[in-house]
């Protein structure tokens, strides 16, 4: 009796915790907002974890009409079965998870913005379950990006446990490695994995030509705030004043920290994933010398 208990509350212990966490986070501005016309000019913020996904999506969360849904752990543990299902179909599974989560919140008539890194994956039915929603992919360089991911260890073979949406850490295959390549994969160096994961992040949402997919980079956030926020602005058609100021708060000394924080053995293994998509992104090529 208790295990079945437990398979049915288990995926509504996920919608619940996803609107706490919102509710937390807006306090009582979340109230009153569930009645009357629901917003659905979402904005899913995309791109490969450690990327700045989380900072972009709560700078535009923060807006005036927005709210930050954070990760929407349902949608997350969907992904991998989203994956495999016909765009049609998982488009309505996406607007059935992400419209019961925004009026389980009391944000249906609030602008929201979806964080997922995942979402990278399915953001051709993302986008056909809310006609007038807007992505924005931020893309960091996959250098840093591993650096990052090395720091957190969630594709060490030595990390056990599952995450928030229950899914698995450690070397184990994702829903981004071909089955056919997953030994591999698990039996590459994690420097090689990370770099494996920033390429398949990345290359999933650059393969969606859609004028409603903004690409942005993380290091443009803090090189040229003014003109990283007039550009995300016109995109949303958000005021880019207001936004400028919130992306002013950005100030990352980590940037290219790959060149003391990895080895020669680590930036060789990285290069034989990430060197091409690298290039032809406009990041530089270190001198071997």
């Amino acid at each position: 009796m208790k295990r079945a208990l437990k398979s049915v509350l288990g995926p509504v212990g996920l919608y619940l915790a996803t609107a706490r966490r919102i509710l937390r986070a807006r306090g009582l501005r979340g109230l009153g907002t569930r009645l009357g016309t629901a917003d659905d000019r979402l904005v899913f913020v995309v791109g490969c974890p450690r990327s700045g996904t989380t900072f972009l999506a709560g700078v535009l969360g923060s807006l005036p009409g927005f709210v930050d849904l954070t990760e929407v752990t349902p949608h997350k543990a969907a992904i991998p079965t989203l994956v495999g299902l016909p765009e049609a179909e998982a488009a309505r599974r996406i607007r059935r998870t992400l419209d019961r989560v925004r009026a389980f919140a009391l944000v249906r008539g609030l602008r929201a913005v979806e964080q997922t890194p995942e979402t990278a994956f399915v953001l051709a039915p993302a986008l056909r379950a809310y006609p007038t929603a807007r992505a924005v992919h931020i893309i960091r360089d996959g250098r840093d990006v591993a650096c990052s991911l090395l720091e957190r260890g969630w594709l060490s073979a030595g990390r056990a446990g599952p995450d928030d949406a229950r899914l698995a850490y450690g070397a184990g295959a994702r829903l981004w490695v071909d089955p056919q390549r997953a030994a591999e994969f698990e039996a590459a160096s994690e420097a090689t994995r990370a770099g494996w994961a920033w390429r398949a992040y990345v290359t999933a949402a650059r393969s969606l030509d859609d004028p409603r997919v903004l690409e942005v980079r993380y290091e443009a956030l803090a090189a040229d705030p003014a003109g990283a926020a007039a550009r995300i602005a016109a995109h949303l058609d958000v005021d880019s004043e207001t936004l400028a100021v919130a992306l002013g708060r950005f100030h990352d000394r980590s940037i290219g920290r790959y060149r003391s924080d990895l080895d020669d053995a680590q930036l060789a293994e990285l290069e034989s994933e990430e060197g091409p998509l690298l290039r032809e992104l406009g990041y530089e090529q270190e001198d071997p010398t």
